[in-house]
């Protein structure tokens, strides 16, 4: 699909989409595909340039490129590529697709495919090959999404979150709550913890709605605990921001967690967003855990 909106040149937003096999890359390229980006699978990494000027030549404002460990040996050819699009004022984002070991495994048994990288040796083999090749690209990645607990419909709203939206801030924050229990998210930037505050579910009215409700919202905002931590973590991020900026960084994720992530993780980081946006630092809200046991 072409994206539908003619931007300058100036303007064209190019991300690279990678990671594990089996994590979700097919999933999140079709799902910027539906958003209106034009999507290219699979490209050896030295034509990015050539594939940049083609866009730019004819108007696309959003370029997708699929690379995966396929290419092989061409993997030594991003840094040269990406020095070049830079040349060309193009700075691309990476969106790096990961999961752990137990998820790949289960999910590439499933259908009965080997790992590009697995050779004679098993699936294990195959994916610690996979992350050795991979760990430059996902250590310098704008953002990375962990899929090992995510179907393809959960992955696919994350994608939308974070691509859907035809604005182009310099920076986007994405505010996840989240619950200890279920683990920490190994995709975040920061990790802050609201587990010092009361829990409404010792309220019995309280427990079984969320912090969505405003109920549950009053009840965890009107502790003036919540309202420091809120302002210091605003004033934290602002400072923060332009250092992201400067660094090439277009994407974070700030995780709040609380033991479930139902009640207080979920009413902090809808306030947190709302403090952020009003200052004017882009932000949107992800409930990882909202409405599991």
């Amino acid at each position: 699909l072409f994206s539908s909106i003619s931007t300058p040149a100036s303007a064209l937003r190019f991300v690279i989409v990678t990671g594990m096999s089996g994590a979700g890359r097919r999933t999140a390229c079709h799902t910027l595909e539906d958003l209106g980006w034009y999507v290219v699978d699979n490209l050896p990494p030295q034509l990015l340039p050539e594939l940049a000027q083609i866009a730019r030549d004819r108007d696309f404002a959003r370029v997708a490129v699929g690379i995966d460990v396929r290419t092989r040996s061409a993997f030594q050819q991003i840094p040269a590529a990406f020095d070049a699009l830079g040349r060309d004022g193009v700075v691309p984002q990476i969106l790096f697709l990961d999961a752990d070991d137990a998820a790949i495994v289960r999910r590439q048994e499933s259908v009965r495919r080997p790992l590009p990288l697995q050779g004679e040796g098993g699936l294990l083999d195959g994916a610690e090959r996979e992350r050795q090749l991979l760990a430059t690209l996902r250590a310098s990645a704008d953002l990375v999404i962990d899929t090992s607990n995510l179907n393809v419909h959960q992955l696919s709203d994350r994608v939308k979150h974070v691509f859907g939206s035809h604005d182009d801030p310099d920076i986007q924050f994405t505010v996840m709550s989240f619950g200890f229990k279920n683990g920490v998210p190994i995709d975040a930037d920061m990790v802050f913890d609201v587990r010092f505050l009361p829990n409404p579910h010792w309220v019995p009215d309280l427990r079984p709605q969320t912090g969505l409700s405003q109920a549950v919202s009053n009840y965890v905002l009107g502790h003036a605990e919540a309202g420091e931590f809120l302002d210091h973590a605003t004033e934290l991020l602002a400072v923060v921001k332009p250092g992201y900026v400067r660094e090439g960084k277009r994407l974070a994720t700030v995780a709040i967690g609380c033991t479930g992530g139902k009640h207080r993780s979920t009413a902090m980081a809808v306030e947190l967003a709302r403090r952020l946006r009003a200052v004017g630092i882009a932000s949107q809200v992800l409930h990882r855990d909202l409405g599991k046991e």
